[in-house]
Order: structure tokens, then C-alpha cells, then sequence
């Protein structure tokens, strides 16, 4: 039976993730980076695809689980008729190679546990060599190779291409296992003590949460999302992966099934919005150093999503021999959006680099460069008809939110030239395409007779974007524009007390067929535009209803289904957790200013 979404957990070690379900089992994992191929494959196909359970014999499901303090290292329960027993699943920053480290300790009774590892190299479809060498288990096939070990050593054998163990513990008693990725070619990589691991896991996390700001209210909820969203860090090079997944589906079934296993600029700019937030420089320091690196060129090259490092090409494929997450077809890798122009995200960068700045980080000229080709590039580009920011598959159209976000970038370098007056370039240019932007947003994409911002100009369909028009400045929030932009969407676009990103015929909007769930980032900004209207009371309430949406480890997909109460989409995503952040910092700016 196929678990739900919101089953599994997240471990990772700031370079790659693996999803554990609560069966025990790690169903997805890409080594040596998010972006690679997966060895672990069934969360889109099946056990035969890929995966390493780990559970007390005949036992189902855990009976509770949570992360050890701030941290990522995840501690399941399993309380069976024998005795009572915690896994500790986590995976140490690494030196060099990648390792996943699954501890097994009794807590009462005696408790017989059972390992199956089935390793299955590019995404389930290559079945390794396996063989025994001085104690570890040592799985090769082409350029992949995983090495696999126990400590205490345990009775292990081969079986039906997989590789299993049986043992017993007791009260106090551990077993460790260690499964380490490296290239094939490569000597034996170094042995790692699972329990010093283990250790030094949990201080790296405490120290790095320790550096928080932020003490509020949900202080809790905040800290999770946080470090959610720095384990969507890829620490070598600063760039932020969207998800850990590719393919879960925004629509059960359906054909809805996308990478996001890169970093969209706009995710990650608004991540990092997040984390200076909450006092988070270094990751800020990190990200402008990958989007230096990322964007160099042309300003009309500028892509919507990178590679990890940087890298432009993402070409879009299929994997037939992946049945798809409860039966949703296909199974794609790369994003054949890589190739879209969506003019946000010019905004978006200039905005997060202002951010940055007036958070304290020091300026670099080569980043004021960039904002002005940027700008140079959007003055005349922003008349353009784009994809916006969903991404669609269809014709090009004026959106309402890339016109908004082109003022955005305006905005920012007048407000930057007036604070640092040395800086090269002329405030006065960026104030006449400040104006003329907005004079144009507001005659062309604005409905008077229904009182609200459209999707796009002339269109009729709505927009959740369009709540953020007070959050980024362009309108008052008590605007009677504004006003009526939030009571349409809450009334045209609300299903079951949350928000679709648009109409609920999605295909008309986006060019692909099927339906899908409500996008919780959009119920977040209804939160904050609720707020900033005065409405705090139904702000706040929204904002604890979608923290019951939730898993039991605090994480949220992209989507929920009301109707099906459900998660949907990839998952963690890091959009639905920024939103998380952002709407948990401004109530708790609210309540501290009485």
C-alpha cells in the first residue's frame, strides 16, 4: 500500500535527502546530490525499485516519532508485544562521502528486528553486483558504488536481490548500521563511528539553531521550518533546492508531476528572505556567491532555475519504468521550464539582494552590477507577456504579479540609491519605470466593476499573486484596490477554507490537463494580507489552521486536498515552509507592537 505523502520524514546532510517512511523504510534517496540519480526509488515505483526497511518483525508502522531537539536526525517508536524499540535515522555533514546512519536501540524487552536493503542504481533500474569484503557488504554498478556495514556485526545474507539481516536487542543494547556512497573507481572510503556521528550530528544542528533570532510565538513550528529549509541547502556552492523530489503529484493520478530538485531563483530568494529573517547571514553570504556565479551573462539569459552549481542545461525526460507515485504518470527528471521567461524573478533577485543588504551584509559592488544590468535588461523587457510565476505551459499573457515584481526591482534601486548615494546609477530613470509600471498595472490589471487585480490584463480569472501587492509595497494595504483584490480571491479562489493558486479549471490557466490541490503558500499570503488589512483574528486563525496540516514531524508538501485531507505535490517544499516563516514573524511582529 502506497503511504501517504505526509508519511515520511526528512534526514539530510546539506548535499543530498532521503525520505523515511513511517514503516521504517527510506523510499527515496539521490547520492551523491539531490540532482542525482536516485538509489532508492520506491516512493515512485515499488520495493523493487529501491529501498531499506528497517522495523521490528511483522510490524506495520512506528507508533510515534519526532526530531532529537533541533536537529534533524529523526527518532521512531516502535512498541511491539516483546518490548519497545527507537531507530535513530540521520545522515552526518559530510567530509567526503555521503553516509546514512540507522542506529537501533532497546528500550524494554527483547524486540527481533529485521533489515532489507534493496540498492537499485538510476532510479530503480539497475540491479548492483553485491559481494562481501572484509566485513561490509559492497554493492557496484557502473560509477556507483555503496558500501554497507553493521556494529555490532549481524547475521546478514543475501536474498531475492536483496541484501537482509535479523537480529535481537534489549534494554541499553545498539546496533548501528552505516551505508556509504562513493565512486566506484575510488579506494574503500574511510569507516565512520556511527555513534561519534551521531553526536556530532546533533551539536552541528543545536549550534546552528542556536544562532536564531527569533523567539515568538510557535516558536517551534518556525524552528522546524527553518531547519527545513536549510536542509534544501546545498552547502558547497550556497544554491537552495525548491524539494528533495521529483514527481509527487499535484494531482492524484494525473499527470501533474514535476523536478524540483534545482533552484528556481525565485524559491530561493524567498528562502532566503526567511532565513535573514531570523538572523540567518551566513546562508545569505552563501546564496549571493552561488547567484554571482549562477547568472553570469547576458541579462536576457537570465534562467528561472539553475542547477546546484550553477549549471543552465535541465533537459526534461521520462522514466517509463517508474509506475509514478500511486500510479501517477510520468516520472519526470530535469524541468523543460528551465526555458521560460518569467520576469519576477528579476524582481525577486534585486529584492532579495536589497534584503540582504539592509540586513547587514556587506555591500559588494559586483552584486550592485548585477542589479543594474538586471534592470537594465527589465526596463524595457517588463512590457513583454511572460509565463509567470506558475510556470504555465501555455501562450504567453501579461501577468499581473511578473508586472508588479518588475515595479519591485525598480522600487529597490531607487530606495538602495537613496540610501547609498556613492552608488553608480541614476535614481531618477528607475522612478520614471517605477511609475510608468504601475501606472499601467493599475489601468490594465485591475477589474473596476468587481473591484480586484486580475490574473492578467483582460483576463476575468484571479490570481492568489495578487494578495501580495501590499506585502511588496506596490499598493496601501488599506486600498480600496487591495481590499477588494483580497475579498475576491478568498470568495473566487477559496476551497474549504484554504486558496487555490487560480481558477479550479486548471488546464484552462496553465496549458496542462488535470486539477490539483490547494497551494499552501497562497493560503499563507491570504494569512498576511488578511493581517495587513487588520484583519489579525482571522489571520491568525488561518495561520493555525494550516499549521494543523502538518505532518507529525512538522512538514508540509506543496498542496493540500481538503476533500481528501491530504498532502500533495513535492515534498518537503521549501515555498510552503517560507510562507510558514514569514506569516509566524509577522504575528508575532504584531503582538509584539501591541
Amino acid at each position: 500500500m502506497t503511504q501517504r505523502i505526509e508519511d515520511y520524514a526528512l534526514i539530510g546532510d546539506l548535499q543530498t535527502a532521503a525520505l523515511v517512511g513511517m514503516d521504517g523504510s527510506v523510499d527515496w534517496l539521490c547520492l551523491p546530490r539531490f540532482d542525482s540519480p536516485a538509489c532508492f526509488a520506491a516512493l515512485l515505483g515499488d520495493e523493487d525499485n529501491g529501498h531499506w526497511r528497517i522495523a521490528p518483525k511483522g510490524a506495520k508502522r512506528c507508533d510515534r516519532r519526532r526530531y532529537v531537539g533541533d536537529s534533524l536526525v529523526l527518532e521512531s517508536v516502535w512498541e511491539t508485544p516483546t518490548g519497545t524499540v527507537k531507530v535513530l535515522d540521520f545522515m552526518p555533514q559530510r567530509d567526503q562521502a555521503p553516509d546514512v546512519v540507522r542506529i537501533v536501540e532497546g528500550v524494554s524487552g527483547t524486540v527481533e528486528m529485521t533489515s532489507v536493503l534493496r540498492l537499485r542504481f538510476d532510479y530503480g533500474s539497475v540491479v548492483p553486483w553485491v559481494r562481501r569484503t572484509d566485513g561490509h557488504r559492497v554493492a557496484i554498478a557502473g560509477p556507483d558504488s555503496i558500501w554497507l556495514r553493521s556494529e555490532p556485526e549481524v547475521r546478514t545474507w543475501g536474498q531475492q536481490y536483496s541484501t537482509r539481516s535479523s537480529f535481537t536487542v534489549g534494554p541499553g543494547e545498539r546496533v548501528a548500521f552505516v551505508l556509504t556512497w562513493h565512486p566506484s573507481h575510488e579506494p574503500r572510503p574511510a569507516r565512520v563511528d556511527p555513534h561519534e556521528a551521531l553526536e556530532h550530528t546533533l551539536e552541528d544542528w543545536e549550534a546552528w539553531a542556536a544562532q536564531c533570532t527569533y523567539e515568538g510565538p510557535y516558536r517551534d513550528a518556525v524552528m522546524r521550518s527553518l531547519i527545513t529549509l536549510k536542509a534544501l541547502t546545498y552547502a558547497p556552492t550556497g544554491g537552495i533546492a525548491a524539494a528533495p523530489t521529483t514527481s509527487l503529484p499535484e494531482d492524484l493520478g494525473g499527470v501533474r508531476n514535476w523536478d524540483y530538485r534545482f533552484c528556481w531563483l525565485r524559491d530561493a530568494t524567498l528562502t532566503l528572505g526567511a532565513l535573514l529573517s531570523a538572523g540567518y547571514l551566513d546562508e545569505a553570504a552563501a546564496w549571493r556567491g552561488w547567484l554571482l556565479r549562477a547568472v553570469a551573462g547576458d541579462p536576457a539569459d537570465l534562467q528561472i532555475m539553475y542547477g546546484l552549481a550553477g549549471e543552465r542545461r535541465l533537459p526534461e525526460t521520462k522514466l517509463p519504468w517508474l509506475k509514478g507515485y500511486a500510479g501517477s504518470a510520468p516520472v519526470r527528471i530535469g524541468n523543460a521550464a528551465v526555458r521560460q521567461l518569467q520576469l519576477d524573478v528579476y524582481g525577486e533577485v534585486i529584492d532579495a539582494l536589497y534584503l540582504a543588504r539592509e540586513a547587514g551584509l556587506s555591500g559588494e559592488r559586483h552584486a550592485w552590477n548585477l542589479q543594474l544590468s538586471l534592470l537594465g535588461f527589465l526596463e524595457s523587457a517588463w512590457r513583454q507577456p511572460d509565463e509567470g510565476l506558475w510556470e504555465v505551459r501555455g501562450p504567453r499573457r501579461h501577468f499581473v504579479h511578473s508586472k508588479v515584481m518588475a515595479w519591485v526591482a525598480a522600487d529597490r534601486a531607487v530606495r538602495t540609491l537613496e540610501a547609498h548615494p556613492t552608488l553608480p546609477g541614476d535614481p531618477e530613470r528607475w522612478r520614471v519605470m517605477r511609475d510608468e509600471v504601475h501606472r499601467e498595472v493599475c489601468e490594465k490589471g485591475y477589474d473596476p466593476v468587481r473591484n480586484t487585480f486580475t490574473q492578467a490584463y483582460g483576463s476575468k480569472e484571479l490570481d492568489a499573486a495578487t494578495l501580495l501587492i501590499p506585502r511588496v509595497g506596490f499598493l496601501p494595504p488599506d486600498d480600496p484596490r487591495v481590499l477588494g483584490t483580497v475579498e475576491a480571491v478568498r470568495a473566487e479562489l477559496g476551497h474549504q477554507g484554504f486558496i487555490r493558486r487560480y481558477s479550479e479549471d486548471a488546464a484552462s490557466i496553465d496549458g496542462v490537463p488535470g486539477g490539483e490541490g490547494t497551494f499552501l503558500v497562497c493560503s499563507f499570503w491570504l494569512a498576511d494580507a488578511l493581517r495587513m488589512t487588520g484583519r489579525t483574528e482571522e489571520a491568525r486563525e488561518l495561520f493555525e489552521r494550516l499549521l494543523s496540516l502538518r505532518n507529525d514531524v512538522g512538514l508540509l508538501a506543496e498542496e493540500y486536498d481538503p476533500s481528501a485531507e491530504r498532502q500533495l505535490g513535492n515534498f518537503p517544499q521549501a515555498f510552503s515552509h517560507i510562507g510558514l516563516v514569514g506569516t509566524a514573524l509577522a504575528l508575532a511582529r504584531d503582538e509584539a507592537a501591541g
